[in-house]
């Protein structure tokens, strides 16, 4: 400890545990900022990239039924194709507000805001030029024995993209040593009440990225309700059951079986806000939400949360952009499993509140939980 002490005296560095991330660069922007890229890994064979603009996860590596590793979600190999028109918001952190917010207008405390319409008439996931997943974030990695970190910081002046108030976010991805398993958690603060409500916007398809459709994967969601929109996805305020829709994944489907009852209305597919089941009294912070198989590769995906809903998004306009490794994304080639409050919330006061105010913190966490499809008994 007194050698390090009198390293560091002298100006050397001090050294990081052996166990923490891989950092690397990862070019830069079109203005020149750096951007740095982190590595996470477990011993059974996940490994986890995200790179400081956006905080966003580029790479997520998973074992199959044959133990071989596969790039599960959709992005690029460089700072340029997150910057390029065809960047769907892949991997990103999402906000100051995920997902949409009708005519990007809102009162709140007796004032009006207006932000961005960047996908008209609507505002979405945040706004038009420094959303979350468009600014670059300050990091750090770190180690423990239970896995390895990366927390990214970013401090969203007041009235940035329309919003009220300073918000200080941090965002945390953690890989535990011994599982399969990558939690992202989400913490924000403010000096004056503002809607939050933030989540990452990965697109998945568990046979691997440029895989050529993910309407074979099977799908179940812990939801018995949803929230029906207009036809610009706005909700109209009101909880419906799913019984009798193409929207009921209660059991375990087929994504592809009933989808082309949707694609002549406003989602084109499925792009819809689930509201998830109550929670079972256990101790354990985290709802199950999703599920989601792939019979062709045997991964499966479990998505639990600590928010009241989550968004399922099936790709509807992928268009075949390239991609990483120059792989094509095809229409609906991946799946957006997002959790979160509801779209509109800050509109809709019978909605679980996204209002965040001065002396509070804003917290929420989902685990992604990889795993093999279980072969059946003979």
């Amino acid at each position: 400890m007194r050698q390090i002490c009198f390293l560091a005296l002298l100006g050397f560095p001090l050294l990081a545990h052996a166990n923490d991330p891989q950092v690397d660069d990862f070019g830069s922007t079109q203005d020149g900022t750096a951007v740095e890229i982190y590595t996470l890994k477990s011993s059974t064979g996940l490994t986890a990239k995200i790179m400081t603009r956006g905080a966003t996860l580029v790479q997520l590596h998973v074992p199959d039924k044959d133990g071989k590793s596969e790039d599960v979600i959709l992005g690029w190999d460089d700072v340029a194709g997150y910057e390029s028109e065809d960047n769907q918001y892949f991997g990103c952190s999402t906000g100051r507000v995920c997902n949409r917010i009708a005519l990007g207008k809102f009162s709140l405390e007796g004032k009006e805001y207006s932000l961005a319409t960047n996908n008209e008439p609507n505002h979405l996931h945040g706004g038009a030029e420094r959303s979350l997943d468009k600014v670059v974030w300050k990091a750090k990695g770190y180690s423990n024995d239970k896995g390895q970190g990366v927390r990214f910081t970013y401090v969203s002046p007041d009235g940035e993209e329309g919003y009220p108030g300073e918000l200080k976010i941090t965002v945390t991805y953690f890989v535990p040593a011994d599982a399969n398993r990558l939690t992202i958690s989400y913490k924000a603060t403010t000096d004056k009440a503002t809607p939050v409500n933030l989540t990452n916007h990965a697109y998945f398809n568990l046979s691997g990225a440029g895989s050529d459709t993910v309407l074979d994967h099977m799908l179940q969601l812990n939801a018995d309700t949803y929230t029906p929109t207009d036809e610009t996805l706005i909700p109209t305020g009101t909880i419906d059951s799913v019984e009798g829709t193409p929207l009921d994944f209660r059991k375990i489907k087929k994504i592809g079986a009933r989808i082309e009852k949707l694609t002549n209305t406003g989602a084109l597919g499925y792009d819809h806000n689930f509201v998830l089941n109550p929670k079972p009294n256990d101790d354990s912070p985290f709802n199950l939400a999703a599920v989601l198989r792939d019979p062709a590769s045997g991964r499966t995906l479990r998505i639990s949360t600590d928010q009241p809903g989550i968004q399922f998004y099936s790709g509807n306009f992928l268009k075949g952009q390239k991609g990483k490794s120059g792989k094509t994304y095809a229409h609906r080639s991946a799946v957006c499993l997002e959790t979160q409050h509801f779209p509109d919330s800050v509109n809709h006061e019978n909605f679980p509140s996204t209002i965040l105010k001065p002396g509070e913190e804003f917290k929420s966490s989902t685990q992604l939980s990889f795993g093999i499809i279980k072969p059946k008994a003979e």
